[in-house]
């Protein structure tokens, strides 16, 4: 019995480490061999048509399409068009009042979710290119030219950028610990595209090529399933970090709970519905970078009880020490997010890598019970941020700009702001 709790122990402690440290290693090796290297074109500005689902986006959809028809891209080859999925509150009036020739809007009559709104958009899209993004994101007026120059290279399918959160006020345990996921996710981004093969895109902020659309399953993550399918087809999917979409996180830990293991349970489903759009290289990224991870409880469950067999040893007893120490931290921490609480730093990694850990273990349950999100409530502590930087600087710590949120129309909210040349 003891060999057994041996290799146990030992097997948890490789499945963890691979799946943080030896994959992104694995990456990096394989781009020194097989890089890579796209055509960009600064001068490859074809039209673009971005897409946006709503679902009562009152605080936020006035500023959204004001912000988004001030980029710096031709007006001519640039179209906005917004579904409200049966918004009930005032977001059908302020798209009605928009004024602008480049903005068409839809509405969904009875709430179909977000990506039968996508599936809706996208026959009405004309452009050749079309860029997701939420209604509470901000992105930089550079940012759709900066995506687009890769279009400029028949190869590549598909474009994402990278999503940051937006510091306001206290810094609370929940969003210090999405704030470093995401800093994860970039440098995994990165090292996937210089193999030309992003996994999976930020939904906030990515672009592909329109006739590579393929109509979106309603309990699919569409950031996930767009990926899959053009992936398939041997197309790249590159990586921008320096195009960034900025949210404010949700400082709720339940809240952040329920997203992630939505996100699970729709990637968990997601893999099985689409496996066979997978293979070689693809699903060794599926496997490594997300269905090991998602099962990441099952190592730290078997850590866990091994050590308590094997405690008479004073290895696995020191283990079991620093193992207590990690979960005491992580109890802390949730009890700071619980009450709202200012994060302390050593609380932050083991709270947030213990609770993503429960919820997508959680989440691959739900998918196998067959539990299904075609429709959810965003989180509303995500909605209506009040300030953000555009630019930000040393740790993405300085707020450079103010951003207002209130329920007006565009044609005010334009006045406001100034075209970039």
């Amino acid at each position: 019995m003891t060999q057994v709790c041996e290799f146990l122990f030992w097997l948890g402690v490789l499945w963890l480490a691979y799946v943080y440290i030896g994959y992104p290693a694995l990456l990096w090796f394989a781009g020194l061999f097989r890089a890579f290297h796209p055509e960009v074109r600064d001068s490859f500005l074809p039209r673009v048509s971005v897409l946006i689902s709503a679902r009562n986006e009152q605080r936020d959809i006035g500023w959204k399409i004001a912000e988004t028809l001030a980029w710096n891209y031709p007006e001519k080859q640039m179209e906005v068009l917004v579904a409200s999925d049966a918004s009930e509150d005032g977001t059908d009036e302020i798209l009605r009042n928009v004024g602008d020739s480049r903005f068409r809007f839809l509405r969904l009559e009875e709430r179909a979710g977000k990506n039968e709104a996508l599936n809706r958009l996208n026959e009405l899209a004309s452009g050749e290119l079309l860029f997701f993004t939420d209604a509470n994101s901000h992105i930089e007026p550079g940012c759709l030219r900066t995506i687009v120059r890769y279009f400029g290279d028949s190869r590549v399918g598909c474009v994402t950028g990278s999503e940051r959160t937006i510091r306001d006020g206290e810094d609370f345990v929940v969003t210090s610990g999405t704030r470093a996921f995401l800093g994860y996710e970039s440098l995994v981004n990165a090292l996937e595209s210089r193999l030309g093969s992003v996994l999976v895109c930020d939904g906030s902020i990515f672009c592909i090529r329109k006739n590579l659309f393929c109509r979106l399953q309603s309990d699919l993550a569409n950031d996930f399933e767009l990926p899959v399918s053009i992936g398939a087809k041997g197309w790249a999917i590159l990586f921008d970090p320096s195009a960034i979409s900025y949210e404010k996180a949700t400082s709720d830990p339940r809240e952040e709970f329920r997203r992630k293991r939505r996100i699970c349970c729709q990637g968990a489903s997601g893999f099985w519905r689409l496996r066979h759009n997978l293979r070689g290289k693809r699903m060794w990224q599926l496997f490594s970078r997300k269905l090991l991870r998602w099962s990441g409880a099952i190592p730290l469950a078997l850590i866990l009880v091994t050590s308590l067999w094997l405690a008479r040893n004073p290895w696995y007893a020191a283990a079991l020490i620093l193992e207590s120490i990690f979960y005491g931290l992580a109890l802390w921490g949730w009890w700071l997010a619980a009450r709202r609480r200012e994060a302390s730093g050593a609380a932050i990694f083991p709270f947030y890598f213990v609770m993503v850990n429960v919820a997508a273990m959680t989440g691959i349950i739900d998918a196998a019970f067959g539990k299904r999100f075609s429709v959810w409530e965003s989180p509303a502590q995500s909605r209506g941020s009040r300030g953000s930087s555009l630019r930000e600087k040393e740790r993405h710590a300085a707020a450079t700009s103010t951003f207002e949120n209130d329920a007006v129309s565009v044609p005010a909210k334009l006045q406001l702001q100034k075209k970039q040349p």
